[in-house]
């Protein structure tokens, strides 16, 4: 196969790959994150905090749907990585072609049960009644859109299962730049508010897709996928292989975006202005954690070819560097949230009560990064060797009993209002770093049987 685009990690220096794959990963989930920053900084200008609490609101619905999604294209990802470190091409093809349906088919049956379900969403959400309109228009419009999200989401997948990361990013940046021009066009000289910013994130996320799909058609040969018709089927095994992998990633995703629901449904009782930094702080901290994704992103297909591949020690290595770089990125990113971070709200909001409020969200949410440099590493681990059942296990354990269960404890409970809030939000990625920890320094693992062995 082309090595343009996939790319065999079995032999070479593991510190050279991982970083050298590692950066476009890191450059994408910056501007894939872009995309609904921009909305909100746009928004914050030209709609003002009921705005700004609208997208933040109405956008974790539908990551909630994409992140459902991603799931799924996250195991066909595992097994096209395991099935090259086998070098079982032929089962490659036969995973791409049942993955391209399967993700496209639950997009659309999500997007429908956000149009249908729209107002009973909003309404359980508790969002603000300055917001609710704005907050619809955004809902209604992004969830019909959320083909191409998944489809977008579903190809970078795909490529990352090859050992591409170069891609992904073009893709995103041609996102981004569209998603840019026509937020400043339909928010801001038009004046559409806040439905502006969810056409302009629809058409730049459709206008990704589109390009992916025409850019490796025409690199078919080189991708491993011939994209005849008769590819395009759902293949009874490796549906079966994608369900049972992917439904426990699904669920680890929900779970923690339905966690994020509930901490919101609980900030927004504190009002407009809490509902505002909330969303605006997140969406740093989406920021700052993504572009350390990237190491994780990274280190997930090294692991499961080298898993395939039946080299156990080279995987083990795979985990120990990605926590190096992990450290030494979150030391970088909690010096510059500490320094600047009243600077990077300021970037979505000039509310003296929102810049304010900032502070308490910041001196609560450090807490976090430790936990997710450590799931950097280990959290790859376990998706990279196909344990899905644990990894949605402590996602549980993260989403329902630490997020929300220490949000309501911190913030009602003990009283501590707003800082309580975050600060359970920030201590719950610990339920999912520790235990992922002591299994993959206790060597359980190794008696599980591989993906590819089964194929």
């Amino acid at each position: 196969m082309n090595r343009s685009i996939s790319k065999d990690f079995t032999q070479g220096n593991i510190a050279r790959q991982l970083i050298l794959f590692a950066l476009p990963f890191m450059a994408s989930n910056a501007l894939q994150v872009l995309y609904s920053t921009i909305d909100m900084i746009i928004v914050g200008e030209y709609v003002g905090t009921p705005g700004l609490s609208a997208v933040s609101q109405a956008s974790m619905i539908v990551n909630f749907a994409t992140m459902v999604c991603l799931g799924f294209s996250n195991a066909g990802q595992v097994l096209i990585s395991q099935a090259m470190g086998a070098r079982k091409r032929k089962e490659m093809n036969d995973v791409m072609g049942t993955l391209f349906i399967f993700v496209l088919l639950l997009a659309v049956g999500l997007s429908a049960v956000i149009l249908i379900g729209r107002v009973w969403i909003l309404n359980v959400m508790n969002i603000p009644e300055e917001s609710y309109d704005m907050a619809m228009d955004y809902l209604i419009i992004c969830g019909a859109g959320l083909i191409f999200t998944a489809g977008y989401n579903m190809v970078s997948a795909v490529l990352r299962g090859m050992g591409d990361s170069k891609r992904p990013f073009l893709f995103i940046a041609i996102a981004s730049v569209v998603n840019l021009v026509l937020d400043i066009l339909f928010t801001g000289i038009l004046g559409w508010g806040v439905a502006g910013a969810a056409w302009a994130t629809i058409i730049g996320q459709a206008t990704s897709f589109i390009f992916s799909i025409i850019f490796l058609y025409n690199r078919r040969e080189a991708f491993g996928f011939d994209f005849k018709k008769e590819s395009f089927v759902l293949n009874r095994k490796y549906v079966g292989m994608i369900t049972g992998l992917g439904t426990p990633m699904a669920i680890q995703s929900g779970f923690i975006n339905v966690s994020m629901l509930f901490v919101n449904a609980m900030i927004n009782d504190v009002g407009v202005v809490a509902s505002a930094t909330f969303g605006a702080g997140c969406r740093i901290d989406d920021i700052i954690n993504k572009i350390c994704m990237g190491i994780q992103y990274a280190a997930m297909p090294m692991i499961s070819q080298n898993i395939g591949a039946g080299q156990q020690k080279r995987a083990k290595k795979v985990v120990y560097v990605a926590w190096i770089y992990s450290a030494i990125f979150t030391v970088i990113c909690m010096v510059a949230y500490i320094c600047f971070g009243k600077q990077m709200f300021m970037l979505f909001s000039d509310d003296p009560l929102v810049l304010e409020m900032s502070s308490t969200f910041i001196k609560a949410i450090l807490w976090m990064f430790p936990a997710f440099a450590i799931m950097r590493g280990s959290g790859a681990f376990i998706q990279g060797l196909g344990n899905a059942r644990l990894s949605m296990i402590l996602s549980i354990l993260d989403g329902v009993a630490l997020r929300i269960g220490l949000s309501w404890l911190f913030g009602i409970a003990l009283d501590w209002g707003f800082f309580g809030f975050v600060l359970g939000y920030g201590l719950a990625p610990y339920g999912f770093a520790i235990p992922s920890l002591i299994y993959f320094l206790s060597g359980i693992w190794k008696k599980r049987k591989t993906l590819a062995e089964r194929m």
